[in-house]
Parts: C-alpha cells; sequence; structure tokens
C-alpha cells in the first residue's frame, strides 16, 4: 500500500427543501441536512461512521477516488483516520491482532481497543502500532 488519505469526493444536491450528501466511494454513506453547513457537518459524521462500520465487519477501506465536477472533499475525522490507518496496515501486513500485541509487547486486548472505532485511543499508542507496521502517521493542515 502507498500513501493513503482519509478524504473523500462527495456530492451535494439540493432535495427538496433540504441538501442530500453521498459518497460514490462509499455507497452506504448517504446523509442530508437542512443547508450546505448541516450538510458538511452531517457528511463528516456519517464518513466517520462508514469508516467505523468497515473497521467493525472488517470490511475492505477504499482509496478515496479523485473529485469529480461538482463534487466536495470531505476528510474523516483524525481519531477515526488514525484507527483506519492502523487497520489498513494489519490487514496489509497478513497480522492478526495477537501478532500486533506481541510486537508491542501488551495483550490482544489492548490490540482491539486500538482498531476500536468507539474506545478513545491515545494518539502515541496509535503512532507505536503503526511504526511496529512498518507506517507512520502524518497530519496535515489545509484550508477550511
Amino acid at each position: 500500500m502507498k500513501n493513503f488519505g482519509f478524504v473523500y469526493p462527495a456530492k451535494f444536491e439540493r432535495h427538496r427543501g433540504s441538501v442530500l450528501v453521498r459518497f460514490s466511494d462509499l455507497p452506504e454513506a448517504l446523509t442530508e441536512g437542512d443547508d450546505d453547513q448541516g450538510a458538511l457537518a452531517q457528511a463528516r459524521d456519517c464518513l466517520d461512521e462508514a469508516i467505523a462500520g468497515r473497521i467493525r465487519r472488517g470490511d475492505e477501506i477504499p482509496a478515496a477516488s479523485p473529485p469529480r465536477r461538482g463534487e466536495r472533499m470531505v476528510p474523516v475525522s483524525a481519531p477515526m483516520a488514525a484507527k483506519a490507518a492502523l487497520y489498513l496496515a494489519l490487514r496489509e501486513a497478513k497480522l492478526t491482532k495477537l501478532d500486533l500485541a506481541a510486537r508491542l509487547g501488551c495483550d490482544e486486548k489492548a490490540v482491539r481497543r486500538l482498531l476500536d472505532p468507539r474506545h478513545p485511543s491515545k494518539l502515541p499508542r496509535l503512532q507505536e502500532a503503526l511504526e511496529q507496521l512498518g507506517k507512520r502517521l502524518v497530519v496535515e493542515m489545509q484550508a477550511a
């Protein structure tokens, strides 16, 4: 796996007095808001839930496609992106949670928590786990 970004294109469409948001890369991610600002907030939450669902089910997380005309890029939240990165790195390495726990010198339960989308993991621990898999987490700041 090369570099992997967690910013996905979304189509925002006016529909019957609200703004409908669809993610072509994640067909299960569909939401709406009363206006553009509300739709964007809902899109961010929906995107996190779609990624979390894929992690919980053990599904593939697709790479983001390039945006098409009229689409806006929506980022996955930083905590969810870090967990998704660890999930993808573990799959790519074809290792089990138990294997990673041995590398980290911890219990397998601790690795399960690192991968649990609802558990508030510490960023340094996620970084350490990624480094054990030969990856590094890079944070980027962009204008809103």
